[in-house]
């Protein structure tokens, strides 16, 4: 018992472990069970205080904790236990990594990065309401462009990367975000039909559960964050025409539980090619998605598969509900993780992505400066070999604790995550040391002088599998 209430050893700020102050007392908690009688829930302790106490547990102790007793089950999946935690400011942000194994299976993985143990957390639920499924007629046995049926699965890999056809499990193509604590999951192929249906996962109580289904049925949609809200944009879908891409966008309010449609991606650039015959060949499809600076960045491309042409971007503001065109140097110069995929992270108040190669001294850190519109490098020699060659993800980027992450997996096929300490564990570009932005030129590294430090926070083996995606949740 002792070692659960003891986080001296994870050592979190002083600050978040200062108690309520008296201005700001809650009202008497309600979480007792009615049919529970007065007993205490610690013994001798008020329960408003044995709350409080609970609710500092970190949260790799919680299922230990479950297991004491019913009373104690109830109040760490309570909300009210959670609402204590951002009182008192002792939430922790988990990083959740979606990987597939060879028989194309999901399976979501926790990682706590202060104690480095990893978590598997209760598989997506398989089933799929009768409603999500879109008849397949004769018609439709040519799809995009005149490919014949059979051709959909070499089309969606040389689209998207995939190896296989996306008709062997469920969720394949499916988007992830993350919002309020929990994590979500939308749409993707189930039987060759793109799905509408989101699922939920809350860590409080270890469990999925259905919430309400997009507008529109998408696979391998881009989502974002912003004020509280998650935005869907683009992806695919197939229905009686084949497989054809979008450019309609929705936005879920998860205090509604509703989705509702915002304008679409007027991709204006694909509306200024010179013939028909290009404007028929080359189809736009967002390739990406970042919240940045309180606005909603898509880098796009033009493509005939399987060939890419990048054209920039657009950007939706929420205020004004209008698409402009992304600046110019920032569409040109955003790395790509592979064809048609260009990946990214916001950490603090910064945009980071890395610009991949198979080369153990290739690899590089940037950062995008909105004053000169350009991507500088920030780190380089990043400590990772990547295998572009076969991969639908060789790597993912994540913000955590107010650092930057990248996932990726080593040689003997563990998954491992590495933190970058940059400039000496700051890791926002603008408060960057003025010495070291003066070597940040467009296109150029930082001179063999500056710090760049990398630490491995975690690693695991979970078998033969491929990352897909992942998530930070401050719970």
């Amino acid at each position: 018992m002792g070692a659960l209430f003891s986080t001296a050893s994870r050592q979190p700020p002083a600050e978040l472990a200062s108690p309520l102050s008296t201005s700001c007392k809650r009202p008497r908690l309600a979480i007792v069970p009615t049919d529970m009688g007065d007993a205490q829930l610690i013994p001798g302790i008020p329960d408003e205080l044995a709350v409080s106490i609970l609710a500092r547990v970190p949260r790799c102790f919680h299922s230990s904790i479950r297991g004491v007793c019913r009373r104690w089950r109830e109040t760490v999946m309570s909300s009210e236990l959670y609402e204590i935690r951002k009182e008192l400011g002792v939430t922790e942000e988990w990083l959740y990594v979606l990987v597939r194994d060879e028989e194309e299976n999901l399976f979501w993985h926790a990682l706590d990065p202060v104690s480095g143990k990893w978590q598997r957390i209760p598989p997506m639920p398989d089933m799929l309401p009768e409603d999500e499924i879109i008849p397949m007629s004769a018609s439709s046995s040519y799809g995009w462009w005149g490919l014949s049926s059979h051709k959909v699965k070499e089309l969606l890999r040389g689209l998207f990367g995939r190896k296989d056809s996306p008709d062997k499990s469920p969720f394949c193509g499916c988007a992830a975000g993350s919002v309020g604590g929990c994590l979500y999951v939308l749409g993707g192929f189930s039987r060759a039909s793109a799905m509408r249906s989101v699922w939920l996962y809350d860590p409080r109580v270890n469990a999925w559960k259905e919430v309400a289904a997009m507008g529109t049925p998408r696979a391998y949609c881009k989502t974002a964050l912003l004020h509280g809200k998650l935005y869907a944009i683009g992806g695919v879908n197939r229905g009686h025409a084949g497989l054809t891409p979008l450019q309609s966008a929705e936005v879920y309010e998860p205090a509604a539980n509703t989705w509702t449609p915002i304008p679409s991606m007027p991709f204006a650039k694909a509306q200024v090619l010179p013939t028909a015959f290009l404007a028929d060949m080359l189809k736009p499809i967002a390739t990406g998605m970042a919240a940045y600076q309180g606005k909603l960045f898509v880098p796009q491309s033009l493509y005939s598969w399987p060939f890419f042409v990048d054209v920039g971007g657009e950007v939706f503001d929420p205020m004004s509900e209008a698409w402009t065109e992304m600046p110019r140097g920032m569409g040109e110069g955003w790395p790509a993780k592979q064809a048609g995929t260009k990946l990214s992270v916001v950490v603090g108040e910064s945009l980071y992505a890395l610009d991949p190669t198979s080369s153990l001294d290739g690899s590089r850190i940037k950062v995008y400066d909105s004053e000169t519109d350009s991507w500088k490098v920030v780190l380089r020699k990043v400590p990772i070999l990547l295998d572009l060659s076969d991969s639908e993800s060789p790597y993912l980027l994540a913000g955590i604790r107010n650092m930057l992450h990248v996932i990726t997996k080593d040689i003997n096929d563990r998954i491992i995550v590495i933190r970058a300490d940059i400039y000496a564990g700051t890791p926002s570009y603008q408060t960057a040391p003025t010495s070291a932005l003066s070597n940040c030129a467009a296109g150029e590294g930082l001179s063999e002088t500056e710090p760049e430090r990398w630490k491995t926070i975690a690693s695991k083996n979970f078998g033969s599998v491929e990352l897909v995606n992942c998530q930070v949740l401050d719970v």
